[in-house]
């Protein structure tokens, strides 16, 4: 049945009269029974009825749904069959429509009295299963009708639609970023004369895109028709990207329901200033967020989030983030930066005062930049990083680190942190922080190479005894000191004289120490950190 909308669905037939015996209509057999075979069933015409839905009706003027770019409603094809009963006999006919609109019967049922009579008719003519999981090219129908006649009044057949109709419209700002759609729900169901059996196998309905036209204007949308009954609370864009609905809906028979599908930026605001985000797309649009001025909102990771492309750091020098970056425990992988002339670089471009990143933890890292270069933080002016993190390369030129580049006047702490892999530059190079000028290192640590020209180290670069503070600090895979100039409590965990559960005892004691919810423990080869 392809479905070429128009308001009303009308197919006038013109009446079907099949070869009939030498018998008139005023030749009755007896009484008022009519010759068996000699009477046909004639139907003047079939009509697809509008239905009403939730203040939507399938095609009026205002909200119809469009199968085709033409949006005018619903109408049988050629060749479509249906099938026929009168008061409900055991006896059943089948019809097809025409190429002309007409009507043709292929198995014909015949009046048997004079009396008025109900038909009935449903379209698929055999009963079986239905398929409702692709609809992309053509939606799925069952439809039933009635009407009343006799052996001298052609009868004429309302159908209804048997299932529901959902659309789903995206509003201007999503409408780019719409592929395709799909609706939760029973893909299969089974039938009998046009009636909905029992509803199966819950999966994704792949929706059939369509437009309509409403005030003079071509909207864009997708559409499906689904089994009654079953409470819809989801739709997936593009494959991936799930949405929950704002309010489930629980379809009827025969009704519409509109889905506005507003643009998703990926995120949740839980409250004023606070954020979740568990994808790409909502870490991205909360980085260029900050980097717009909204430097001081909470961004909380519900899930594990893997990046593609280029990263645009969260905060920057004019930007400095302040908030509280808390990645819960989730998992970031494939932050890729590759932009050498750029400053202040790495999943937080810049820290400003009373800012914390937490609980972070960053996979597979490659990072190229120019100054101030970390894995978790850029530049550090003021706030706290605890509890994360890092593994992968590092490269820049001044100020490199594996965790942070600069700690930059304030009152700057880093606490729990460590970094494995590379980390590369020309001044200021270390494997936990490249400069700790301005700032604290508590029980960290590093493993990997590192490499640079002037004030390189295991741990930090620089750290200045007056300023800077390095205390149960641990190293290896570097053959240098672990503080490139300065002073501070930096060790090299060489396997023999201080191992690795040397190290993790020394780092949880100042964590306590300190007041810290963090402990190392040592379950594989290097430490690992917990709350």
């Amino acid at each position: 049945m392809k479905k070429r909308h128009s308001i009303h669905v009308l197919l006038a037939a013109a009446a079907l009269l099949l070869a009939m015996a030498a018998c008139t209509k005023d030749e009755l057999a007896d009484g008022d029974r009519l010759p068996e075979g000699q009477y046909p069933l004639e139907i003047a015409r079939i009509t697809l009825g509008v239905e009403g839905g939730e203040a939507q009706l399938w095609g009026t003027r205002q909200t119809r749904v469009s199968e085709i770019a033409d949006g005018t409603g619903s109408e049988f094809s050629a060749d479509d069959k249906f099938a026929v009963q009168i008061d409900g006999k055991e006896e059943v006919g089948t019809y097809a429509v025409q190429d002309n609109n007409t009507v043709k019967a292929e198995a014909p049922l015949y009046w048997s009295d004079t009396g008025k009579h109900t038909v009935t008719a449903w379209y698929p003519a055999k009963s079986g299963t239905l398929d409702l999981s692709d609809q992309s090219q053509s939606l799925a129908y069952l439809l039933y009708a009635t009407g009343t006649g006799d052996y001298q009044t052609p009868v004429t057949l309302t159908f209804t639609h048997q299932l529901a109709k959902v659309r789903v419209t995206p509003s201007d700002d999503a409408l780019g970023e719409v592929q395709s759609l799909q609706l939760y729900t029973y893909t299969q169901c089974t039938y009998e004369k046009g009636k909905v059996g029992q509803g199966s196998q819950e999966g994704w309905i792949e929706m059939k895109k369509c437009e309509y036209t409403e005030n003079g204007n071509v909207i864009n949308c997708w559409e499906a028709n689904v089994v009654p009954g079953y409470e819809i609370k989801k739709l997936r864009a593009n494959g991936t990207e799930e949405r929950n609905l704002s309010a489930a809906i629980t379809p009827e028979a025969g009704k519409f329901y509109n889905i506005t599908l507003n643009y998703d930026p990926g995120y949740t605001e839980v409250s004023e200033g606070n954020y979740t985000v568990n994808n790409e797309k909502g870490l991205k649009n909360l980085a260029e967020l900050v980097n717009n001025g909204a430097t001081d909102i909470n961004i909380t990771l519900t899930g594990d989030i893997n990046l593609t492309g280029e990263w645009t750091p969260i905060g920057n020098y004019e930007q400095k983030y302040t908030g509280t970056f808390d990645g819960n425990g989730k998992t970031i992988t494939g932050l890729t930066f590759n932009q050498q002339e750029t400053n202040n670089v790495g999943l937080i471009g810049r820290l400003g005062e009373n800012g914390i990143v937490r609980d972070v933890k960053l996979d597979k890292v490659n990072i190229k930049a120019n100054n101030n270069v970390g894995g978790i933080v850029g530049g550090n002016n003021g706030g706290s990083i605890i509890g994360c993190s890092v593994s992968g390369d590092i490269s820049g030129v001044l100020q490199v680190g594996g965790v942070v580049g600069y700690l930059g006047i304030g009152n700057n702490v880093v606490t729990a942190c460590y970094h494995e892999g590379s980390v590369s530059g020309s001044v200021s190079v270390g494997g936990v922080a490249g400069d700790s000028d301005y700032g604290s290192l508590t029980a960290c640590y590093h493993v990997g190479n590192v490499s640079g020209s002037q004030k390189v180290g295991g741990v930090t670069g620089f750290a200045p005894g007056n300023l800077a503070k390095v205390k149960a600090c641990y190293w290896n895979g570097y053959d240098g000191n672990g503080i490139g100039l300065g002073r501070g409590e930096a060790t090299k965990a060489d396997g023999t004289t201080v191992t690795w559960q040397t190290a993790v005892d020394a780092m949880n004691a100042a964590l306590q120490n300190a007041g810290s919810e963090w402990r190392y423990e040592l379950t594989g080869e290097l430490p690992t950190l917990k709350k």
